[in-house]
């Protein structure tokens, strides 16, 4: 005869529920008692990231129902197709609506708030790119290791071709905040700068990568930007040479279509002495920023295309009207890194 143990705690419970079917307790008491091995773990330490959190498309952002049309400019006026909408899509049509007419009061003053809020999709932005800025601020003593270490990784991630990211460029600040790096990457919108963070984010190579870059560093930083729509896009890889300036405006909330407007008026004057690269406006990290980048033959070149600039007319007014609306300005002097697609050439002829 089979005698049954006193199991502690859920055991117990498990035990009895075993013994009502038929089982031993005696194999479960042993399983019990025995000691738990901890399995070594070689995997690296993680933390949160974008590895987490797999991307997801449309139709899944708000159920198939009530999924706007992304690529409609306009939300349609109410049809007899009305009728054939979900519950749930009429309540938050009818919602919206009453929203709307409470804020904005009559049909003019809607169209004309419906007309300000495209203008930031429709004017200021420009097309589907998404642009990731990253500072990284490294320790004086490891920018070696630094350079060696990115220039492994960096290539790797804009040759994949199943990453939706390409390099715009890599360089070292030499005048400003020194020991400083900074990266542009452009993303094929929200959607690959998601996927593509998922992909590299649950590569084991990346994570290894990441495990060296942390210890050589002081502090990251990313802002994801837009380019501006009158700016014409970002430049395509090229060996201009020479030195690149990276201007930071901090701008009072609230007021980005405005500098905007006033500075798309002189911007010509600039392109026709200096040789632009991009410009770009936050729109997750530090916002109300603004960041151009500007190519050069050397500092004297600067220096004689800026005073060239004030000769022209139109750009003292542009300064004038937009001065006013920044609280911070900034300006860094880099140098392309050898794997950089916008880089220097030796070969560079300067007028």
């Amino acid at each position: 005869m089979h005698r049954t143990r006193l199991i502690p705690g859920r055991a117990a419970e498990r035990a009895s529920r075993f013994h009502k079917a038929g089982f031993s307790t005696t194999v479960l008491a042993r399983e019990e008692e025995k000691p738990t091995e901890d399995k070594p773990d070689n995997k690296p330490a993680r933390v949160p990231s974008f590895g987490n959190v797999p991307p997801l498309y449309k139709g899944h952002y708000f159920g198939p129902e009530v999924e706007p049309d992304i690529a409609q400019e306009a939300e349609p006026e109410p049809s007899t197709e009305e009728s054939t909408q979900s519950k749930p899509a009429k309540v938050a049509a009818g919602a919206n609506k009453l929203i709307k007419s409470f804020l904005f009061g009559t049909e003019e003053s809607r169209k004309e708030q419906e007309s300000l809020e495209r203008s930031y999709s429709t004017q200021l932005m420009r097309g589907k790119y998404v642009h990731e800025i990253a500072f990284h601020q490294v320790k004086p003593e490891c920018s070696p290791k630094y350079v060696k270490l990115i220039s492994e990784i960096y290539p790797q991630i804009a040759a994949d071709p199943l990453n939706k990211v390409h390099l715009v460029g890599s360089w070292r600040c030499v005048v400003g905040d020194l020991d400083t790096f900074v990266t542009i990457w452009e993303y094929n919108g929200y959607a690959g700068f998601h996927e593509t963070y998922y992909r590299i984010h649950s590569n084991h190579k990346f994570i290894e990568y990441l495990g060296k870059l942390r210890p050589l560093l002081r502090s990251r930083h990313t802002n994801l930007m837009q380019e501006f729509s009158f700016w014409g896009g970002t430049a395509a890889p090229r060996d201009l040479g020479g030195i690149f300036e990276l201007r930071t405006y901090d701008l009072q909330p609230g007021r980005l279509l405005e500098w905007e407007t006033s500075w798309q008026k002189g911007i010509e004057c600039r392109r026709q002495v200096m040789e632009p690269v991009g410009a770009w406006f936050t729109q997750l990290g530090s916002l109300n920023t603004v960041h151009h980048l500007w190519q050069f033959a050397d500092l004297e070149h600067r220096k004689l295309s800026r005073e060239k600039c004030w000769e022209l007319p139109g750009w003292a007014d542009t300064v004038h009207d937009t001065v006013k609306l920044i609280n911070k300005m900034d300006s860094k002097i880099l140098v392309a890194l050898p794997f950089s697609p916008l880089k220097v050439s030796l070969s560079l002829t300067s007028t």
